[in-house]
């Protein structure tokens, strides 16, 4: 069943010299409930503005993106949002943090404690309730994101580069923790990396872009998210299968990256 559908989606941003830069093409898309999708791609090629697109932080130049049927024109309850860094209230306890859009909803407290104590033991937070969201490493702090995302009980997971800013380590059980919360929520995750081997092991399906202007250049349903959640992350990444893939998505971005390079816009 389509969640979110793209149809012709194009977005033009105006320069200093009062042209018009393309930074979207005729973006076409239909991403079903339920769907982990990465997207990946070289810088510039439209990545985050898309996500923008998606969240309701701007509005495309022409074309449509519909959620549930109906015009994304603005940010809504429907979509949930992890950034890069947590953006957490640090003033706040990690319990307040996680409940913050059930009690602007008027949730009552019951309701809330009950939330709050199953999302922190989702993601692995138990008796973390009470902390100050300062006290936190990075890891635990994106994990408070993700709880608070849930909280909403969101249509749609928006991630951008969340996973960015973490260690390797820290970053690699927060992957499967990823891939833990879309097997148990049935969740749509749309996820933007700039790791390609981050992108094949979420994404169940990948959207590999290309810039100027930023389009869609390839759209491939992969076997290793499925086969990494509840599995040995390790063990997905070093198979022949994933190291071949890997090799053949790097060379496609290396070879955009190096186009790009070679034109002379690209030098002004």
């Amino acid at each position: 069943m389509t969640l979110l559908s793209l149809h012709d989606l194009s977005m033009r941003f105006p320069t200093p010299e009062g042209r018009e830069t393309l930074a979207l093409c005729d973006i076409s898309l239909s991403i079903g409930k339920g769907e982990l999708v990465a997207i990946v791609g070289p810088s510039g090629c439209g990545k985050t503005t898309l996500l923008s697109i998606l969240a309701g932080f701007q509005r495309q130049s022409s074309g449509q993106a519909l959620l549930n049927g109906r015009p994304i024109a603005g940010p809504g309850r429907d979509r949930g949002i992890v950034f890069q860094q947590g953006a957490l209230f640090e003033w706040m306890s990690v319990a307040r943090n996680v409940d913050f859009g059930p009690r602007m909803g008027g949730a009552p407290r019951a309701s809330r404690e009950a939330l709050v104590r199953r999302l922190l033991a989702q993601v692995g937070l138990q008796g973390y309730a009470d902390k100050a969201v300062w006290q936190l490493s990075g890891g635990m702090q994106q994990r408070v994101a993700l709880a608070r995302c849930l909280a909403g009980d969101p249509d749609l997971i928006l991630m951008d580069e969340p996973l960015g800013a973490l260690d390797a380590l820290t970053r690699e059980k927060m992957q499967s923790l990823v891939l833990d919360l879309w097997q148990d929520t049935g969740k749509t995750i749309i996820l933007i990396t700039h790791s390609v081997d981050e992108a094949l092991l979420l994404g169940e399906r990948l959207i590999v872009m290309a810039p100027r202007p930023g389009r869609i250049l390839q759209d491939l349903r992969l076997p290793f998210a499925r086969m990494a959640a509840g599995g040995d992350l390790r063990a997905v990444k070093q198979s022949r299968a994933f190291q071949s893939r890997r090799e053949e998505i790097l060379s496609t971005i290396w070879g955009l990256e190096e186009e790009i390079m070679g034109r002379p816009e690209a030098a002004e």
